[in-house]
C-alpha cells in the first residue's frame, strides 16, 4: 500500500468518524422540538450530548485538516467549489455551539426558546452541507486541466448532490432517535424509540438511493457488497429497536454508516474529485497529493498522536455512558 492510498483511507476514516459521532449529535438537535415537550425534557436531550458534542466536532476539523495536509489539490478544488454551502455550515456550527452554552444562562422561557431555535437550525444545516460536500467529491465537479471549477458558484448544487445531502440528514435523524432511546429513561425513552421505529425506513431510504446512484455511476463489484450490507444492517437496526434492544440497534446503525462510507469512498478511489467535463482532468490520489517525504512525516506524527486522542475520547464516552432522565435534572438556578 502506498502512502497516498494510506492517507486516502485515513481521510475516509476521519469522515466516517464525523458522520457516526456527529450524526446522532445533530439528530438530537433536530428532535429537540419533537421530543422535548417541557423545558426539563429539553434539558435532558441537551444533556445527553452535552459532554461530547464539542469533541465530536473535532472530527470535522481533523478530516478537513488531513485533506489539506495530504491532498492540497483535493482540498482547494472541493472546498472552493462548495464555498457557499460550507460558509452556511460554519455559521450554523458557531451558532449551535453558542446556543448550548447560553441556553441556561437566564431563567426566561423566551430566552430559552430563542436559543432552542438556534440549536435546531444549527443541527439541520451542517448535515445538509456536509452531505452536499461528500456527494460532490464522489460525483464530481466541472474541472478544467488546472483543477479549477468551471461555471457558477452553485455547480455543486445538483439533484444528485442534493440527494446526498438529504441522505446524511435522514441518517442523522434516525441515528439521533436511536441514540436518545439508548441514553434516556422512562417516557422520554419510549417516545424516542417509537419515533426511531417510525422514521427509520423513510429516513434511511435517501441514503440507500444515493448509494445506488454512486454504485451505478462509479461503483466496483466489491462496493456492491457494502451496499447490500447497508440495507441488511438497516433492517437489523429496525428489528432490534422493535424488541427493545437499543444498544444493538445503535450498533447496527454504526454498521450502516460504515458500509455506506466504504461504498462511496471505495467507488471514488483512486480519484478524489472526478471532473464532470473530462475524466482526464479528474483529481486523483497521485496528482493531488503532497510529497512522499511530507506524507512520511505525517504518518509518524499520526501514529503517536491519534491513539492518544482516541483513548481520551473513548474515556469520555465511558464516563458519561449511563442513561439520564428528568429525575436527574436539577431545578433551574440561572439568574
Amino acid at each position: 500500500m502506498t502512502l497516498e492510498t494510506l492517507w486516502f483511507a485515513i481521510v475516509a476514516l476521519f469522515w466516517l468518524g464525523y458522520l457516526f459521532l456527529e450524526g446522532f449529535d445533530f439528530g438530537v438537535g433536530m428532535l429537540l422540538p419533537v421530543l422535548g415537550k417541557t423545558n426539563t425534557e429539553r434539558r435532558v436531550l441537551v444533556n445527553t450530548i452535552g459532554p461530547v458534542w464539542d469533541g465530536n466536532e473535532v472530527w470535522l476539523i481533523v478530516a478537513a485538516g488531513a485533506t489539506f495536509a495530504a491532498f492540497p489539490g483535493w482540498y482547494a478544488s472541493l472546498f472552493s467549489g462548495a464555498y457557499l454551502p460550507l460558509l452556511l455550515v460554519l455559521l450554523a456550527l458557531i451558532g449551535r455551539g453558542v446556543a448550548f452554552e447560553y441556553r441556561g444562562k437566564v431563567d426566561s422561557e423566551r430566552w430559552r426558546r430563542v436559543w432552542d431555535r438556534v440549536i435546531i437550525i444549527g443541527s439541520w444545516i451542517p448535515p445538509l452541507g456536509v452531505g452536499l460536500l461528500l456527494a460532490t467529491t464522489v460525483l464530481g465537479l466541472p474541472l478544467d486541466a488546472q483543477g479549477n471549477r468551471v461555471g457558477s458558484p452553485f455547480e455543486s448544487v445538483r439533484w444528485d448532490t442534493l440527494l446526498g445531502a438529504v441522505a446524511i440528514v435522514g441518517f442523522s435523524l434516525v441515528h439521533g432517535a436511536a441514540f436518545l432511546a439508548l441514553k434516556t429513561t422512562g417516557d422520554l425513552r419510549e417516545r424516542a424509540r417509537t419515533i426511531a421505529l417510525r422514521i427509520l425506513p423513510v429516513g434511511l431510504l435517501p441514503l440507500v438511493a444515493f448509494l445506488v446512484v454512486v454504485q451505478a455511476r462509479e461503483g466496483k463489484l466489491w462496493t456492491l457488497v457494502s451496499l447490500v450490507i447497508v440495507v441488511l444492517a438497516a433492517a437489523v437496526a429496525w428489528l432490534r429497536l422493535y424488541v427493545n434492544r437499543d444498544g444493538q440497534a445503535f450498533a447496527a446503525l454504526a454498521v450502516v454508516i460504515t458500509a455506506a462510507a466504504v461504498t462511496f469512498f471505495g467507488a471514488l478511489y483512486p480519484n478524489v474529485l472526478p471532473s464532470t467535463l473530462d475524466p482526464a482532468h479528474s483529481l486523483t490520489i497521485v496528482n493531488s497529493a503532497v510529497s512522499h517525504y511530507t506524507l512520511t512525516v505525517m504518518t509518524w506524527v499520526g501514529a503517536f498522536g491519534a491513539p492518544a486522542v482516541l483513548i481520551y475520547q473513548g474515556w469520555t464516552y465511558w464516563v458519561f455512558r449511563k442513561r439520564i432522565g428528568v429525575q436527574h435534572i436539577p431545578a433551574v438556578h440561572a439568574p
